[in-house]
């Protein structure tokens, strides 16, 4: 916070329903902004009192009134949603959105949820999802790189732009162990596949997502099921890709076919390969970055939307490692 002289500045919102909801429950998403701008923020009645120096009482303000103005159109304000605003600031807006899509979509809706960018750069990546068949995601964890990905890939499924959706991950943890786990080989695979599946039941109904899993509209499965399919109007995504070879990369990507959509996301430094195996996420990078229909982008600590320390604890080991 820039300092400067305190002042009063005065808000009032018509509608004390509305008014009850952007203060949250006991008042916490006040606290949340008091504590991001360094502002007191008072309800009286109807209206809120935000007292602080000019500069910050300035940001509050921008973010009280465009959070009232979510509420006016019947969506929600949530953490994530005060944390976007002060991200990205003046471009969440309506026209911001509307440019940042070809298509016109304002936000990704999917059968339970709004999903929208928190940051620059996943504002970035879900343009580049929409508008390219191939895109890689590449960066820490916490970013949002498959979360985002299963999102558009459900809204695609809604809106009819692809027939099934299949996610994978390369089952390089369990390698030879695989075997000693019990089970058959669903119950084996399926803890390396959870996140997936978790990011599946935030965008759709349990039985609506039990039926898509039992008619193959919606799979999950380890890198080594995709070899010798052709995946056609499909959303596939493969999540953990640096921990895939350069032989299983090349044997995924070449599995695109008509109408498909392919994301591919990794984070570079937590490959889990056998020391001196080169990551095929890596080499996909270097052999494909010229291609002009196939899009990277790229993510940093900055961008982390989990707990602010999974942020501090990337940074610190990056600067680490140097």
């Amino acid at each position: 916070m820039t300092t400067g002289t305190l002042t009063e500045a005065i808000l009032e919102f018509p509608d004390n329903r509305l008014l009850i909801d952007l203060c949250g429950e006991y008042d916490r998403n006040l606290t949340e902004i008091e504590t991001r701008t360094g502002v007191q923020i008072l309800r009286r009645g109807n209206q809120l009192a935000i007292h602080g120096a000019h500069e910050a009482q300035a940001e509050a303000t921008e973010v009280l009134r465009a959070l009232y103005e979510r509420l006016e159109q019947g969506r929600e304000v949530s953490h994530g949603e005060i944390d976007r605003q002060f991200r990205m600031g003046e471009d969440t807006g309506p026209d911001a959105q509307l440019e940042m899509f070809s298509g016109g979509a304002v936000e990704i809706k999917t059968r339970k949820k709004l999903v929208e960018p928190r940051t620059d750069a996943q504002k970035a990546y879900v343009r580049a999802l929409f508008e390219h068949e191939m895109a890689f995601g590449i960066g820490p964890a916490g970013t949002g790189k498959t979360y985002l990905a299963v999102a558009v890939g459900v809204n695609m499924l809604i809106n009819g732009l692809v027939d099934k959706i299949i996610l994978s991950r390369p089952a390089v943890e369990a390698g030879e162990k695989l075997g000693y786990l019990p089970g058959d080989m669903k119950d084996k695979v399926d803890p390396y596949m959870q996140p997936l599946y978790d990011a599946l039941n935030d965008f759709m109904p349990g039985k609506q997502l039990a039926k898509m899993f039992e008619e193959k509209t919606v799979e999950i499965a380890p890198l080594a099921f995709m070899r010798g399919r052709t995946l056609s109007n499909a959303f596939v995504v493969l999540d953990e890709a640096q921990n895939a070879t350069s032989m299983q990369m090349k044997m995924f990507l070449t599995r695109l076919g008509e109408g498909s959509r392919m994301v591919i996301t990794g984070d570079r430094t937590q490959v889990d390969l056998p020391r001196g195996m080169p990551s095929g996420l890596a080499d996909a990078e270097r052999l494909l970055a010229h291609i002009p229909k196939i899009s990277f982008n790229y993510f940093t600590a900055k961008d982390v939307v989990r707990h602010p320390l999974v942020a501090a604890i990337i940074e610190a080991y990056d600067k680490d490692m140097g």
